[in-house]
């Protein structure tokens, strides 16, 4: 069994119900953590996952929101003998160094190691045998990386684009498949009152429409903004004018199979 297992699906503003954007990929002995924003540890314990259990951390980019559980993951971890390997772009990986470093968490005494592994856009990794990856570029900041991930055994395929605007050849790459996890951080009057957001993010009849022409056989959109006020059932109203396909609108805490 394939999980998606969402630790928070909010943007960079908290609220009750949604914390920031990160997610588990699951499979069988593979327990990938997407994102490491707060409160990570305790989150992944939620699930009933071990923390210690996870194999891989990939990083989209270098904004807080995404990164700032970070030294706090590890510090949890510090006494158990493992070795987690972090991926993301260099600006990224670089950064999440330097990080880890200013609170001594690179130091010999911590037991838990991390490889840092500088991802080349374009270029596939493994990640399991069974589960491939690859990066590309979106426009949301430098250091932005989105993410294929192929289940070899299930022959599916999930697009993560990270916090990014529409990009079109993000579904270039995603067209007819079967996953795509993708920024939809507030309905299109917000985006129209605030236009310096089209060039950062994504806006949930936009969304809608290029998924339809993409044929995305099912959507998952997410990083809902918490500082703007609107509810769900308006961005699911906004992404059906134009959307066909199934639709998931994931709350925090969620299991999703693939």
């Amino acid at each position: 069994m394939i999980e998606l297992c969402f630790l928070g699906t909010g943007g960079s503003v908290a609220t009750k119900e949604r914390d920031n954007t990160s997610f588990l990929i699951c499979q069988e002995k593979t327990l990938v953590l997407v994102d490491c924003p707060g409160s990570i540890f305790q989150k992944i314990k939620k699930f009933n996952f071990d923390p210690r259990n996870i194999t891989a951390i990939l990083i989209t980019h270098i904004h807080p929101d995404h990164i700032y559980g970070l030294p706090s993951f590890i510090h949890a971890l510090m006494l158990d003998d493992c070795l987690i390997p972090l991926y993301g772009s260099e600006e990224a990986v670089n950064f999440c160094k330097k990080l880890l470093d200013m609170f001594d968490l690179l130091d010999k005494k911590i037991k838990t190691k991390i490889k840092f592994v500088s991802l080349e856009a374009g270029k596939s990794f493994e990640l399991e045998s069974s589960l491939q990856c690859n990066s590309f570029k979106v426009p949301h900041s430098p250091s932005s990386l989105a993410f294929h991930f192929r289940f070899e055994e299930k022959k599916k395929d999930l697009f993560y684009s990270g916090d990014t605007p529409c990009y079109p050849s993000l579904f270039q790459e995603a067209a007819e498949k079967d996953y795509l996890i993708h920024d939809c951080s507030a309905p299109s009057r917000f985006f129209k009152e605030y236009p310096s957001l089209y060039t950062m993010h994504t806006h949930s009849l936009e969304l809608g429409k290029l998924s339809q022409e993409s044929k995305i056989k099912c959507l998952v959109p997410c990083h809902f903004f918490g500082e703007l006020d609107f509810s769900i059932s308006e961005v699911e109203e906004e992404i059906r004018e134009n959307y066909k396909g199934r639709l998931i609108l994931p709350e925090d805490f969620e299991r999703i199979s693939l």
